[in-house]
């Protein structure tokens, strides 16, 4: 039997997982509680719930949640950290945190529903924010228009050439 209390922490763990854009699981042994308290400040300004969890209840959230794959990195003590805006947010904070803080340890995650391990983790922390991405799509769509633009641009130029061409050679004819 299942008492209703660990119930309920499989199904809000689901829950968890199910919903956020990104995970990241992490150990967290060696941090003292200034630390950790430091860390969650970090991840709650992003939106980024913090949250440790027994890993055999995250197990089982994890199977119900179709991420049956995460059980691998679910040995030792275990913190976890939900992005449910922005996926690139959580593996930032984390990231940069565990490069100031050697004890944290970054031990893989979940992104928009794939599991996903250290090195992966990284590669989605070092992406650039999500501004500067929309910027750069911005300047590689206006590329080509700029070039469409351009050879327009010219048609125009060379028609009233011809034209001009044109009416100097009726004058010329008339005169």
């Amino acid at each position: 039997m299942v008492r209703p209390e660990k119930a309920a922490v499989v199904e809000e763990l689901k829950d968890k997982l199910s919903r956020a854009q990104a995970v990241v699981l992490t150990d967290y042994r060696g941090l003292n509680v200034q630390e950790i308290t430091e860390l969650r400040r970090q991840l709650r300004e992003a939106g980024v719930e913090y949250k440790v969890a027994k890993n055999t209840l995250t197990t089982i959230a994890a199977k119900e949640a179709a991420l049956s794959e995460l059980e691998q990195f679910l040995s030792g003590p275990t913190a976890i950290a939900f992005g449910y805006d922005e996926p690139v947010s959580a593996a930032k904070i984390i990231s940069e945190f565990a490069r100031l803080h050697k004890e944290l340890e970054i031990k893989g995650g979940v992104l928009e529903g794939n599991v996903i391990d250290v090195d992966a983790v990284q590669a989605l922390a070092n992406l650039p924010p999500r501004e500067e991405l929309l910027a750069m799509v911005a300047r590689a769509m206006q590329g080509p228009i700029a070039g469409i633009a351009n050879a327009l641009q010219g048609i125009m130029r060379n028609l009233v050439y011809a034209l001009d061409a044109v009416r100097e050679q009726k004058e010329g004819a008339s005169a």
